[in-house]
């Protein structure tokens, strides 16, 4: 990349929102909502979204990139409100449902004070199209959408993206994980040369990279993902597979955790592991794509609100959760992915807090979770619970699941990803 690359040291004299030119309305908000300093992300992409130049931002889940990219836009968006016939001005395209309504209340929340109000719609799956078609008539100003719901609502002719001033890719990385790369190649390919894009990823594969070239124009780069990741300690321990639901009703039991969220790599993981904590007294609910929206909706809201302690999430289902001060994330069984591994630690630790997130590795882990490490960068002592050691050798039937591939992860299935092709640089309204 040729782009602008900016540290993490920022040029900016005071570290505190009224030095980023936001309006009065917006920095009242913020001391609204106890906001007292910006994040690191925060401080260096909103001056550069307000002047208007295309962003590449390498940061965490948790570092507040939300809120890097809504104030500016609800600032450069303030009186020139949606001009009908079904306009959008501001399109979010983000992996999953959850993570859709989470970014579309910020931007709600954000502008709070504004006057007159920005219209703002979050539109993705599992709920009626109709509704969302309603909500269209007389355009919006920022659409937060899931890509496939959005190819629906384009094929029924229910937006208009013509007039477009803004993209945003708000986890780039994991929607190409996903398999959303033949949507984004249609998407993108609808969308006006002339806007302003800003991509935010937490990692940077090989797909998105391609991604970038394609579809920024010289770019400003902020790269923070090392840095705020010293909020979050990571511990391994190592127990024998049959052990590892002991292990963990006896952290939670120990540690009198409040909010507790565990990873399974797959929705039968996240049943069997529930049914097994039910055993040893302790209630947890699942939250993967076989529950309704509804549901999942009403799962969420309870356990941000503390009324569910234990939490097992697969991948898929859980981009959106987005918790103030969750402290412990438990890998139960790992991710597929490396990238998946950050993705899921970065659920703790949020906005400069500190958090905890635990893995639990039996045998047949033990070469995956080196794969984690070498991937991201970084090296944990292996530990030992009292009364739940692992045994010095693997027995006989681990070796043959470790002679197996991984199962693949919840969703993983749905599509085949493509690698991006290099014509769609000029389908993708590459401005050079």
């Amino acid at each position: 990349m040729t782009s602008e690359n900016l540290s993490t040291t920022s040029t900016i004299s005071q570290n505190d929102f009224s030095q980023l030119n936001l309006s009065e309305a917006l920095q009242s908000r913020l001391v609204q909502l106890g906001y007292t300093q910006p994040t690191p992300v925060q401080q260096q992409a909103i001056p550069v979204v307000l002047a208007g130049g295309d962003l590449l931002a390498g940061a965490n889940t948790g570092s507040g990139k939300t809120a890097a990219f809504a104030l500016p836009l609800l600032q450069k968006l303030a009186g020139q409100r949606a001009s009908g016939g079904n306009y959008v001005s501001a399109l979010v395209l983000v992996p999953t449902r959850e993570l859709a309504q989470q970014v579309a209340d910020s931007f709600v929340s954000y502008g709070a004070t504004l006057t007159p109000k920005a219209k703002v719609l979050a539109v993705y799956g599992g709920v009626s199209v109709n509704t969302q078609m309603l909500a269209l008539r007389g355009g919006v100003d920022v659409l937060v959408a899931t890509p496939g719901r959005l190819l629906d609502l384009l094929s029924s002719n229910a937006l208009k993206l013509s007039k477009l001033q803004t993209l945003v890719l708000d986890e780039a990385d994991r929607m190409l994980n996903l398999g959303f790369t033949e949507e984004l190649n249609q998407i993108l390919g609808l969308l006006p040369r002339n806007k302003q894009t800003l991509l935010f990823s937490a990692t940077f594969p090989e797909e998105v990279c391609e991604l970038t070239a394609a579809l920024l124009h010289k770019p400003v780069e902020i790269l923070l993902q090392n840095d705020e990741q010293q909020t979050i300690t990571q511990r391994v321990f190592t127990v024998n597979r049959e052990r590892k639901t002991a292990l963990l009703a006896e952290l939670i039991k120990q540690n009198a955790w409040q909010q507790v969220l565990v990873f399974a790599s797959a929705k039968n993981s996240c049943n069997r592991v529930a049914q097994k904590l039910a055993k040893q007294g302790i209630t947890a609910e699942v939250f993967h794509s076989d529950k309704a929206q509804g549901t999942r909706t009403r799962l969420l809201d309870g356990f941000k609100r503390g009324e569910i302690t234990v939490l097992i999430a697969t991948d898929i289902a859980a981009r959106g959760i987005d918790i103030d001060k969750l402290p412990v994330v438990i890998n139960y069984e790992l991710p597929r992915s490396p990238a998946d591994h950050m993705h899921r630690i970065g659920r703790s630790g949020r906005a400069g807090a500190a958090g905890e997130a635990i893995s639990l590795i039996s045998h047949e882990d033990y070469h995956h979770f080196s794969v984690i490490e070498k991937k991201n960068k970084f090296r944990l002592e292996r530990e030992q619970y009292p009364g739940f050691e692992a045994d010095d050798e693997a027995p006989e039937d681990c070796l043959s699941r470790m002679e197996k591939p991984m199962a693949k992860p919840e969703g993983s299935g749905k599509k085949k990803r493509k690698k991006l092709p290099k014509i769609n640089e000029q389908l993708w309204g590459n401005k050079s």
